[in-house]
């Protein structure tokens, strides 16, 4: 590096953080560096689908996906990425914890999990997991309702996932 002061607290996180990683975890990456490309255009394309889907749903009262033009992050996410990806969130119309939890309990290709981000179809209730702690009052009031779900779109055939969505929203 070219400076001398930020190459010792780059060097001081690295040491005391643990920032190098091992072996097996390079190796990992090089692997999936791979086929990220063919993985982020099916995460992509199966994230369109089922938003749009999503959207003309009668039981979903708003969906939450960058890549419709008239989302609030539209304009950003159109010069940041070459697609708009899988994560969606939405809202029932019936907005209650309950008729959420039954969305989650009844999805069987979508696997129910606290972090959302790997090549298999996630979905999540912040309401009863992520934010539980937070007040109801609170949640409401930065705009977390108590229908809210949230998908980590996976690679999928969207067909399918459309399929688990509609059973269980139905």
């Amino acid at each position: 590096m070219n400076d001398a002061e930020l190459r010792e607290k780059l060097y001081f996180i690295q040491k005391s953080c643990g920032a190098v990683p091992g072996p097996m975890d390079c190796f990992l990456v090089l692997r999936g560096i791979k086929t990220l490309g063919l993985r982020m255009k099916a995460h992509c394309e199966n994230g369109s689908k089922i938003a749009h889907w999503l959207r003309n749903h009668p039981k979903v009262a708003k969906v939450y996906w960058p890549g419709f033009e008239d989302s609030k992050g539209y304009t950003v996410a159109k010069q940041q990425m070459k697609g708009f990806g899988g994560m969606i969130s939405f809202e029932l119309t019936n907005d209650s914890v309950e008729e959420a939890k039954r969305v989650l309990s009844s999805t069987h290709l979508f696997s129910l999990a606290e972090s959302l981000g790997g090549v298999e179809s996630l979905i999540n209730h912040p309401a009863s997991m992520t934010h539980a702690s937070i007040p109801r009052e609170e949640r409401i009031k930065n705009g977390l309702s108590d229908s809210l779900i949230r998908l980590s779109v996976g690679i999928e055939d969207a067909e399918d996932l459309i399929e688990d969505l509609k059973n269980a929203i139905e």
